[in-house]
């Protein structure tokens, strides 16, 4: 398996985590890779970047199957408002494609939100900064190494 940079950033401030493979030709959402993984979906987390009227970036985190809702999101960041970043800023901006964002070594670092409902499980799934790797934290690991805060950020059913 390739050792991607999310992963070699894992390492270096010793946290522990595990490491998932699959062919992204097969799986185009994130619900698809959740079930080529054999995992819950509501553990299985997206990472999307957003832009204020302000011009400043920040990171969300999310369970796959659910969608961001953006006033709750800009009010967790003390924002207005807030919308998603157009795909061609991605790359440039935090150095990932779309399908392979990770909330870990990104470009530059951004003020981060993840979900409260990852609060639910002792470890959340998310991209290991490349499509086809997943990588499997601890939550509290993830807090402290993207100094993160959680927050409820997704529409309700």
């Amino acid at each position: 398996m390739l050792k991607t940079n999310v992963m070699r950033i894992l390492e270096e401030h010793h946290i522990n985590y595990k490491s998932y493979e699959y062919d992204p030709e097969l799986a185009i959402s994130g619900t698809e890779v959740a079930n080529i993984l054999h995992q819950d979906p509501q553990r299985v987390f997206k990472t999307l970047v957003t832009i204020s009227k302000n011009k400043i970036n920040y990171v969300f985190v999310l369970p796959v199957e659910k969608e961001l809702d953006f006033k709750k999101c800009a009010t967790s960041v003390n924002e207005k408002s807030i919308e998603m970043i157009p795909q061609k800023d991605l790359l440039p901006k935090t150095g990932y494609v779309h399908g392979g964002c990770s909330p870990i070594g990104m470009k530059k670092s951004f003020m981060t939100v993840i979900d409260i409902s990852a609060r639910n499980y002792p470890t959340i799934m998310f991209s290991a900064g490349k499509r086809g790797y997943q990588v499997e934290v601890n939550i509290d690991d993830l807090l402290g190494i993207t100094g993160a805060k959680l927050a409820s950020i997704t529409k309700d059913e």
